[in-house]
């Protein structure tokens, strides 16, 4: 079990559900939990460039306020963006957890 940190969770936003199932699993373990700010891809958002950019910035803002990164990695799926986000994570040396390992071990 985690508990007592703060967590980003990364992602898809094509998993909105997940998202949203983990943000209230990981937060009822005792954690704070950052997320998205949209799902561009589940929701058939159209954001700007700039949007997208400034968005981009806010969630590597998140990694640096946290402890860990929560990888939401449905049937093992990681995108560009999530993949550039695990590599900043692990170079400023936060816990990185799949949420398919988490699962195999926790049981959740």
């Amino acid at each position: 079990m985690i508990s007592g940190k703060v967590i980003t969770l990364c992602g898809s936003t094509k998993f909105k559900k997940e998202f949203e199932e983990w943000n209230i699993k990981l937060t009822g373990m005792g954690n704070v939990v950052f997320s998205v700010v949209c799902f561009t891809h589940a929701d058939n958002l159209n954001i700007s460039e700039n949007e997208k950019e400034m968005f981009d910035k806010m969630h590597l803002k998140k990694i640096d306020l946290s402890d860990t990164i929560f990888v939401i990695d449905v049937n093992g799926y990681i995108g560009n963006s999530t993949k550039k986000e695990i590599e900043y994570a692990r170079k400023y040396g936060k816990e990185v957890i799949f949420m398919s390992e988490f699962i195999k071990k926790e049981g959740s």
